[in-house]
Parts: C-alpha cells; sequence; structure tokens
C-alpha cells in the first residue's frame, strides 16, 4: 500500500514538472500531455520492461494513468492563474525523483533480484522520465550537466535505503531515509549550486 502511493505521488509530481516544462516550449494541449506522461511513466515503464514486468505498472493499473492526467490539469489550472515559482520546476523535479527512485528500488526488491540491481533500477526509475521530457523538449538532460546532483543524488539515496533496509527491520524507515537524502541533495544543489567535480581531460592539441 505505501509503496502504492509512493508511485502515485511520484508520477503527480513528475507529471507536474513535464506540464511547466512543456508550458515553457509553448507546446499545445497534446504536446503538454504527451511531455507530462513521458516524464511520469517513463522510468517505471523501462524500469518494467528490463525486470520483465508483464504488463507495465500503469497497464496493469490505470490509476497511475488517471493520476498523471489529473496532476496535469491541476497544474494547467493553476499556472493559468497563477505564475509558478522560478524554481517551481526544479523543486517538482527533486521531489519526483526521491519518490520513483525508492518506490523503484522498492518494486526491484520484490523481483528477487540482486542489491546491485535494486540500485540501479531505483536509479533509472528516478532519472529516466526526466531525461525524456528533457530530450522531448529540446534541453540538455539534468544529468548531463556538469557537475549536476542529480543521477548522483538518486545514487545515494538509493545505496541509502539498500544498505538500511539490510541492517533494518522497518523498510518505511529505510524508504525515508532514502528519499530525504535525495530530496536534501538535490534541493541543496537548486539552492546553494552544489556539484560534483568535474574531470578536467586535456584536448588533443
Amino acid at each position: 500500500m505505501i509503496r502504492s502511493w509512493l508511485e502515485i505521488a511520484g508520477i503527480m509530481v513528475f507529471a507536474a514538472s513535464g506540464v511547466l516544462s512543456a508550458g515553457r516550449k509553448g507546446m499545445d494541449l497534446v504536446g503538454v500531455a504527451v511531455i507530462a506522461v513521458v516524464t511520469a511513466l517513463g522510468g517505471g515503464t523501462l524500469r518494467d520492461l528490463l525486470l520483465e514486468r508483464h504488463p507495465v505498472s500503469w497497464v496493469a493499473h490505470t490509476s497511475y494513468l488517471w493520476a498523471c492526467l489529473a496532476a496535469s490539469a491541476l497544474t494547467l489550472v493553476y499556472v493559468r492563474y497563477r505564475e509558478p515559482p522560478a524554481r517551481a520546476l526544479a523543486v517538482a523535479d527533486a521531489l519526483g525523483l526521491a519518490l520513483f527512485t525508492i518506490g523503484g528500488a522498492q518494486i526491484a526488491q520484490q523481483t528477487g533480484v540482486s542489491g546491485l540491481i535494486v540500485i540501479l533500477m531505483g536509479v533509472l526509475t528516478g532519472v529516466a522520465g526526466g531525461v525524456l521530457r528533457d530530450v522531448l523538449s529540446a534541453e540538455v538532460p539534468l544529468i548531463f550537466r556538469s557537475g549536476q546532483l542529480y543521477a548522483s543524488a538518486a545514487l545515494a539515496g538509493a545505496v541509502l535505503y539498500h544498505l538500511l533496509d539490510r541492517v533494518g527491520p522497518l523498510r518505511e524507515a529505510a524508504g525515508i531515509a532514502g528519499m530525504a537524502l535525495i530530496a536534501a541533495l538535490r534541493l541543496g544543489a537548486i539552492v546553494y549550486d552544489w556539484r560534483l567535480p568535474t574531470p578536467q581531460v586535456p584536448r588533443p592539441s
């Protein structure tokens, strides 16, 4: 039950970020809907295909698709009457990243895969939707921007979740800790411009 609510919350937050991204590119309603759905459901779809979970989550549970459409509609209504804060897209993306990464890791656990795959599937679930959104919006994906704490934040949270889950009795507490770390790192990167060191490779002369 908790995992289902995590997925729905992540879907709604990512759908909102997709709407904001598409709206800033001047797309029509069809374009906005496509970007919202791809952002919200793309990561989970890739995860399910790689884990051979059939049917994929939003086909088996149409409530996920309805949640995506509802969040998109609410976001459109909101931005019609009020201008979203400058960092609204980045904050929505950070919260979606936290929710989706841990939710994806928990789903991977249920399939019996190794700890390494649990971590990787969590990261994939968290970042893939945002990558697809940025590519379709003609933006450089966040994970490819120099020094950005994005995939690295998801990786840190997924690792923390997996370690705490192995040593502790409460999976819910491990999930909360993992999400909190992801959100803190990503929001810190947004507000304080936290960055990873970028290796300098000399270009051939």
